[in-house]
């Protein structure tokens, strides 16, 4: 029963963490876009994007950035626990 759960969670994940990267992507992208049609050159507009967005982007995509953050720390719960049985077992068979 615990696999269909462990790969759903992945899905979701995997889905979560698609839609922040993309989404602060896009928010560089659109301040980039934004100051080259006022005429700022390219690349300074492209590093503005990344100095802007990047921390705009923490805080307008937040409920998206703590979703990726519980199904990461859910996965390396399930890691970790995953771990120590490995390691009791194979002290068990020593």
């Amino acid at each position: 029963m615990s696999e269909p759960q462990t790969a759903a969670g992945r899905s979701t994940l995997a889905r979560d963490l698609t839609l922040y990267l993309l989404a602060r992507f896009g928010l560089i992208v659109v301040v980039a876009a934004v100051l080259v049609l006022v005429k700022v050159p390219l690349l300074v507009a492209l590093a503005v994007g990344i100095v802007v967005g990047l921390p705009v982007g923490l805080l307008a995509f937040r409920g998206l950035n703590a979703r990726v953050t519980a199904g990461l720390a859910a996965r390396n719960e399930r890691r970790a626990k995953e771990r120590a049985k490995l390691r009791a077992e194979l002290r068990e068979s020593e």
